[in-house]
């Protein structure tokens, strides 16, 4: 079975690499792997504020790809993986493949202006290295160019 890996977060890019990694999950009877990465919190010199900012800030990634699984129902057979990763983003991106050896393809965004985001810089220029291909899905893609497309 192919499964796509998608990197959320609240970006428009993220919700074009979604609905392509759903419809190619759809027509190869694949599944989508959904990776909500949390951030390194700022350090706060007081444990209990520290321990709220990261819980805080895991609820909302938490949320968010919830909320996206949700929208994947209706498209595919199989629900999505979820997992939240919580480090540097390029980091947890990274372990989180070398733990998934079923993951098919990464799926990443661009931005449909203005420059690649980070994910996209990072992994395009070190695709060579990864143990699967990178799709960069570009973000001014249309649903109908999307469908073509997958």
């Amino acid at each position: 079975m192919r499964v796509y890996l998608v990197i959320m977060d609240e970006t428009e890019e993220a919700g074009v690499a979604l609905r392509f990694a759903a419809r190619r999950a759809a027509r190869t009877g694949g599944t989508v792997h959904l990776l909500a990465l949390v951030p390194p919190q700022p350090f706060v010199a007081f444990g209990g504020i520290q321990a709220t900012i990261e819980e805080e800030a895991r609820a909302r990634a938490e949320a968010l790809v919830t909320s996206a699984a949700g929208a994947l129902l209706g498209e595919s057979e199989r629900p999505p993986v979820i997992s939240v990763g919580q480090g540097n983003a390029t980091q947890v991106v990274r372990d989180y493949l070398a733990q998934h050896a079923e993951v098919a393809a990464l799926v990443l965004g661009a931005a449909p202006a203005g420059g690649p985001g980070p994910l996209v810089t990072y992994f395009s220029g070190n695709a060579g290295q990864l143990p699967c291909p990178v799709y960069v899905i570009p973000g001014a893609m249309s649903d109908e160019d999307l469908e073509r497309l997958s």
